[in-house]
């Protein structure tokens, strides 16, 4: 955590500055950070004169980066550690990388008395929390990692950041530091300019914090709002997750504020207009219409017709001929398949819809191909004590009542003149394509 060093007075203003440096530095003792002047670099050390009754030397390589680059030069003004009167080769004693040490600890001490922040980098993983380097070693508590409980730490490691300093103990070297309670102040500070423009009706972004099985949370900026799923779409969503993701921006329009609570209800689908409104319009009774299959129930299909609008395909509507006991039977989810419009309800967003009206009615054919009158050749589909089915087309069979089998014997049951599978020949006496 090295300071950059500072330049010296502009040209024209030095015997005026020396005099100024020198009075300010005749008082300086040993144990102490003081400022000082380079008045050399050399190869191997960089003399400072920080106006005492000698000049000292510091070694080069406190001044050099790890690409070896010298950081300091002639007539710069630095702080550094003023370690003893006299050293072993004469002259005083300085430490540039003691001073830096000092002033770390001076600015711990003075943010842990003022509620302040460092700044630091969170360099890895210990026993109960995490190691901070804020220029010394200092220990991060789990639980004042994030706002919330985090139970993996290993996320954090290279962030860097503030902290608050919780404890200082200089002496010992102890220094324990808080990232929650930073962000537990820019969060009260952003909540109170939050809620001077938090009301119904207006429209603010935010962030996806959490999602659940009925919504998501989203960060307003110090203050949560709940999106529940159903203000996610017009149309149908499954799952919250389907919509949006933790990290995402999200536009959203408040719809109910409780300051005495501090609920906030969002809504996303209310920006948008609502597709309902013109349906009528769009998807008249009758209109022929694409869509696909979104989901099944018992007693039918859910056909989405465009994003937001979605039609029920009820069960007694998927086929002409065939009795179908679930909708399973004849779609699946994702199929694509086209309908026709049968009811429209605005008032309860409703829109019935017919799979089998998309098709030709095989029963009106039925009429045309076979009139009434016509000759038809079928094979035995069904024997029952009143009769037997003959089939006539594919999944059209007709019937042959009892007493219609024979014009001079009394049968007691079909069976004693046909069997399954019989190719018999019959006269077609009447069609009703209402009943089918």
């Amino acid at each position: 955590m090295s300071q950059q060093p500072r330049v010296a007075a502009p040209d024209g203003d030095g015997d005026e500055f020396s005099k100024l440096f020198e009075e300010s530095m005749r008082s300086v003792k040993p144990g102490e950070v003081v400022r000082g002047r380079v008045v050399g670099v050399g190869r191997d050390m960089v003399t400072v004169d920080i106006g005492y009754k000698s000049e000292g030397q510091i070694p080069i390589w406190e001044f050099t980066t790890r690409d070896g680059e010298v950081t300091v030069q002639d007539g710069d003004e630095i702080d550094v550690f003023f370690d003893a009167d006299e050293g072993e080769h004469g002259g005083i004693v300085l430490s540039r990388s003691k001073a830096e040490q000092a002033i770390v600890w001076r600015d711990l001490e003075e943010a842990f008395e003022s509620n302040g922040v460092v700044e630091g980098v969170i360099v890895g993983k210990v026993k109960g929390g995490l190691k901070v380097d804020v220029g010394v070693p200092a220990f991060l508590p789990g639980s004042h990692a994030d706002l919330r409980p985090a139970r993996n730490l290993d996320r954090y490691i290279g962030q860097r950041g503030q902290f608050a300093v919780l404890k200082f103990n200089r002496a010992r070297g102890n220094v324990v530091v808080s990232r929650r309670a930073v962000m537990e102040k820019e969060r009260a500070e952003l909540k109170e300019e939050t809620l001077k423009v938090l009301e119904e009706g207006v429209i603010l972004e935010g962030i996806v914090k959490n999602i659940t099985d009925y919504g998501a949370f989203v960060d307003l900026g110090g203050i949560d709002g709940l999106l529940h799923v159903t203000d996610m779409s017009w149309g149908r969503v499954n799952k919250p997750a389907d919509v949006v993701n933790v990290g995402d921006r999200a536009r959203v329009v408040v719809l109910k504020y409780d300051p005495e609570r501090g609920r906030v209800s969002l809504g996303m689908k209310q920006i948008m207009p609502d597709p309902w409104a013109s349906v009528a319009d769009r998807y008249p009774i009758g209109a022929r219409v694409h869509g696909k299959t979104v989901s099944l129930a018992d007693y039918g299909a859910f056909v989405e017709v465009e994003p937001g609008i979605e039609g029920l395909v009820h069960v007694s509507e998927m086929s002409w001929t065939k009795r179908v006991t679930h909708p399973s039977k004849v779609l699946e989810v994702g199929q694509e398949v086209d309908v026709l419009v049968l009811d429209v309800d605005i008032a309860n967003r409703r829109i019935s819809l017919g799979l089998k009206q998309a098709e030709p009615n095989p029963w009106e054919m039925v009429r045309v191909n076979h009139p009434i009158g016509s000759r038809i050749t079928g094979a035995v589909k069904n024997i029952t004590d009143f009769g037997v089915f003959i089939g006539v087309e594919e999944a059209i069979d007709g019937l042959v009542h009892i007493s219609d089998l024979h014009w001079t014997k009394k049968v007691r049951h079909p069976s004693d003149l046909f069997q399954k599978g019989d190719e018999v020949e019959a006269i077609v006496l009447g069609i009703d394509v209402d009943n089918e």
